[in-house]
């Protein structure tokens, strides 16, 4: 939602890099400070080195073998080694490395990488076979900033030429950064553009390729921080922060795909959502009052539409005081979400940071008789405006105060019944200044700062807050919590899913809203979606049917818009365009199995649900530019229609053979082909080999029971696993071992297909058998399912198909090898 503060930063806010360009120019040397060069070293225990010079220390931590961490400081102290981004449950596994002293330089050395430390505290690290991957340039150095208090502190690398850099998390820019510098200040940037920078999140982490080679750098700095990947200095990359230490996990491959597991797995995975949360949710500012949202509901299940949740933007408040009802709206919310509940619709609500000042407002009492907002330098209150006017703001760092406003949820979650929380204006935005003064005062944890350092973890502080009080309350309840926050820091996955934010109803941000989740989840942030046809404007019937299809491919799925730019609820176009807008919501439903088992991955994994292709396909330079085209989960690969009045494109498929969806025609990939999609298709392929899981069609996610799930099989000539994962999708029994991951191998010759099937775990799941369709094999001579022959039948879409226990262990489809 919309407020003034300007997004682009000036000069002196940019903190070093204003005086660093003029380094360069040798005007301001005399500020440059570097580490000096290493006089004495020492082992601080099996994983830590320290290297001291005259005017730093190094202290390199060995994470594994595959992640290292830098930490520098200034005379001869460090700080208290503190971070939110890293997951508390990480474990450091047992990691084997030397040190060797040379005469201008020590090598600590990992199975799988060699790190190279000059006596000028560079460093250069290399492969086994001696390969650079990545190396400093003029390495650590910093400036004192004088106005503020500190040092603003810095790292420069060498970019080779043909280097390239993805990552970042949030921005709205193209997917590949080179020649191109970003910030990270989290800013409520309503209706941004592909130049608007910064946005909403903030995460440090980049991942870097060149000759084949993939690595990261995540810089665990929660000041305003920067990034130059070539844009002031060619064959330069940097990073800078206006305080803090330099602390920095460089983090091997070589492929990205695992760069980006082990950086999700350094911060943190998410525990499974409920089932729920993946269907379809539909939301506007604002659904009000109760008979509003009622008629909405009925709405739905009436068009046969699929839908599992309904939002609530702030109206639904008194006044707009968090955690409470305006009770004319309102005037009966658990009767409403008990109601709702019958119909399979859960209720998410909206939660803001702003506690409206009002001595009568049982939140802001209870703040300021424990001191629970936070305060300006010289001890007033921190007092902003925003939807209720003059607020003040609980310091999320405190965790005195989390624990409070984990405890404010009692009466949303088990008196009202309402089952989710969403997260705004959490940057935090106020509507005078953009955000906070940085004078304001924060706990970080018991490390006392200014909101220079609170800044950029502040909203992730108040979603983990916010997902803490939603477990407090519904894990008794045997129900998992859903958060989603608009703003945060590195490791917020942990807590929330996220949307990208205030959007607009335009063909351009259909494309950015592709490129962002794709970042996002090779950042280590999965669960996140767009809103879809654009928060701000009207979209055409075409522009929303376009979105919706390639949402339906998106981990969070859902239609938001702002009320005073017209309603965006699917039946509000024309009839062919809702017709096509069910048929996909009602396809999302039938691919739950698919997209529940890809978060599985990620959860267990840190592997990322969307994949850009150069995530997958990394030796291929044609991937590096490649922007449009993603895959959801190992073997969906979507490209979505982007243009107005465009029924054909260019999609590149990876290496391999790809199936097109809609009519089974076989491509050989490492190439672009032109693609005929009309309205009622997006362009959309599955991997030869792949076993695609359906279930039925319903209207939401636990609508019903069935006795059958369908199994898609691509012919292949060669090997491929699947897996599909299954617990209830709600509660937390799998816990306790009630889960069960089923592998699928494929594997087959020109006259041969087999299918085998391993279960690891005794879940039970509704269905009792499959339906295998198989897909690329026309007209099977025979097939044997546990060694007996089965009957083949012919669907009407000319599929072949066999039933088959859920249980079953192989089955070998004799191909007919007729023309």
């Amino acid at each position: 939602m919309e407020n003034n503060q300007d997004l682009h930063t000036t000069q002196e806010e940019q903190g070093f890099e204003g005086n660093y360009i003029e380094n360069f120019q040798g005007k301001v040397k005399e500020e440059e400070f570097h580490p000096g060069v290493i006089e004495a070293w020492e082992k601080i225990n099996d994983r830590q080195l320290m290297f001291h010079g005259s005017q730093s220390s190094l202290e390199i931590t060995i994470v594994s073998e595959y992640i290292l961490k830098f930490r520098f400081s200034h005379d001869g102290y460090f700080e208290d080694d503190f971070s939110y981004a890293i997951d508390p449950d990480f474990k450091f596994p047992d990691t084997a490395h030397a040190i060797e002293e040379k005469e201008d330089e020590f090598i600590i050395s990992t199975d799988k990488i060699n790190c190279h430390l000059n006596k000028y505290f560079r460093t250069k690290i290399t492969d086994k076979a001696g390969n650079v991957i990545v190396e400093d340039e003029k390495g650590y150095h910093w400036k004192e900033e004088k106005k503020f208090g500190g040092n603003v502190v810095i790292t420069t690398k060498i970019a080779p030429e043909k280097e390239q850099y993805f990552g970042l998390g949030d921005k709205s820019t193209r997917l590949n950064l080179r020649d191109g510098r970003f910030e990270l200040w989290g800013t409520d940037c309503y209706g941004y553009t592909e130049e608007t920078d910064p946005v909403y999140k903030n995460i440090p982490f980049y991942l870097g390729l060149h000759e084949n080679i993939g690595y990261g750098i995540f810089m665990d700095n929660s000041f305003r921080t920067f990034f130059d990947f070539g844009w002031e200095r060619d064959g330069v990359t940097s990073f800078w922060a206006q305080g803090g230490e330099m602390r920095y996990y460089f983090i091997y491959g070589p492929d990205l795909m695992s760069v980006s597991e082990r950086y999700t797995m350094l911060t943190g995975t998410p525990e499974l959502p409920p089932m729920w949360a993946l269907g379809y949710q539909q939301s506007k500012w604002s659904y009000y009052p109760e008979s509003v949202v009622r008629d909405l509901a009925l709405k739905f299940r009436e068009m046969e539409i699929p839908c599992d949740v309904i939002h609530l933007d702030i109206d639904y408040m008194d006044g707009y005081r968090c955690f409470t009802w305006d009770k004319t709206r309102f005037p009966d919310p658990a009767k409403m979400i008990a109601d709702l509940n019958e119909q399979g619709f859960k209720i998410v609500v909206i939660i803001d940071p702003g506690i409206k000042v009002d001595k009568n407002y049982f939140v802001y009492q209870e703040g300021m008789d424990n001191d629970y907002f936070c305060t300006r330098m010289d001890g007033p209150k921190m007092k902003g405006s925003v939807w209720p006017g003059p607020c003040y703001f609980p310091d999320f760092t405190n965790p005195l105060v989390r624990n409070w406003w984990a405890g404010l949820y009692k009466g949303l979650m088990v008196d009202d019944g309402v089952a989710g929380v969403w997260n705004d204006m959490n940057e935090p935005a106020v509507f005078e200044e953009g955000t906070f003064p940085r004078d304001v005062r924060h706990d970080y944890d018991g490390h006392p700062c200014s909101h220079r350092k609170g800044h950029n973890v502040y909203g992730m502080q108040m979603a983990r807050s916010t997902y803490e009080g939603q477990k407090r309350f519904l894990k008794p309840q045997n129900k998992r919590p859903f958060t989603i926050t608009r703003s945060g820091y590195a490791g917020l996955q942990r807590f929330a899913s996220v949307w990208t934010g205030d959007n607009m109803a335009t063909w351009d941000h259909l494309r950015i809203a592709n490129t962002q989740c794709q970042r996002l989840s090779a950042s280590g942030v999965s669960f996140s979606g767009s809103d879809v046809g654009g928060f701000i404007g009207t979209p055409s019937g075409e522009l929303y049917v376009r979105w919706v299809q390639m949402a339906t491919f998106h981990p969070f799925f859902r239609t938001h818009s702002s009320g005073d730019h017209g309603d965006k609820e699917p039946w509000v176009f024309e009839k062919e365009y809702t017709d096509i807008v069910k048929k996909f919501i009602s396809f999302r439903y039938q691919l739950l199995p698919y997209i529940y088992s890809t978060f599985w991955q990620y959860a267990e994994r840190g592997t990322p649900m969307l994949k850009s292709l150069h995530m997958i396909n990394q030796n291929d330079p044609e991937s590096y530019y490649r922007e449009e085209e993603f895959l959801l989960g190992d073997n969906i690969l979507i490209c979505p229609m982007s243009l107005e009045g465009s029924i054909k494109r260019g999609v590149y498929l990876p290496k391999g053979t790809w199936y097109n969806y809609w009519n089974d025609e076989q491509f050989k990939g490492g190439k672009e082909i032109q693609v005929v999609a009309s309205l009622q298709e997006i362009p959309f392929f599955v991997k030869a080999g792949a076993v695609i899981p359906l279930q039925p069609k319903m209207q939401y996610t636990n609508q019903i029971t069935y006795d059958q799930l369908d199994l898609l099989v691509y012919n292949l000539e060669g090997t491929l696993k699947s897996e599909l994962y299954e617990d209830s999708g709600e509660g937390y029994d799998y816990e306790k071992g009630e889960h069960s991951l089923k592998t699928f191998e494929t594997s087959g010759d020109k006259s041969v297909l087999k299918l085998s099937q391993t279960i690891d775990g005794d879940f039970s799941p509704v269905y009792q058998s499959y339906k295998i369709v198989f897909h690329g094999i026309n007209n099977p001579t025979k097939v044997m399912v546990d060694n007996k022959e089965t009957k083949v039948t012919k669907d009407e879409n000319g599929h072949y198909y066999v039933n088959a226990p859920r249980d079953f262990n192989q089955i070998i489809v004799h191909k007919n090898q007729q023309p």
